[in-house]
């Protein structure tokens, strides 16, 4: 089987051992995507979990698309939040960006994510046709 990796600019990706994606025959995986800066550091809309959850979403997407796949080749994805109370918000994100190609999903609340400011992280698989 062969691998593909994709890189995002996350300083935290070479320090804890991880890439962004990878596809592994007709799977692909995203790793937990934090709603970061388009440079990498920083963290994107902080107080607005919408935005934030926008923000994994389309960060997944980049990696997906480089990875010969896109929004319409996931089946899974994973919301870890901060306040589930705020389900609505995440929610709506979730539901605008996959529209009628919807993904089996979970959310799940956590005590604390990499950075105080981060309300939401969200992982993705997909598949794609066999190489």
């Amino acid at each position: 089987m062969t691998f593909e990796r994709v890189y995002s600019k996350a300083s935290w990706e070479k320090i804890v051992g991880y890439c962004r994606a990878l596809k592994a025959g007709n799977h692909v995986y995203v790793t937990g995507t934090a709603p970061v800066n388009e440079d990498g550091t920083g963290v994107h809309a902080p107080g607005d979990a919408y935005a934030q959850a926008l923000r994994c979403l389309q960060l997944i997407e980049r990696a997906l698309l480089q990875l010969g796949a896109s929004r319409k080749n996931v089946v899974r994805t994973r919301m870890f939040v901060t306040d589930v109370r705020r389900w609505a918000e995440y929610g709506r994100a979730h539901s605008e960006f996959f529209g009628d190609d919807r993904p089996a999903t979970t959310m799940v609340e956590v005590r604390a994510l990499i950075d105080a400011a981060m309300l939401v992280e969200v992982e993705a698989d997909a598949g794609v046709e066999a190489p």
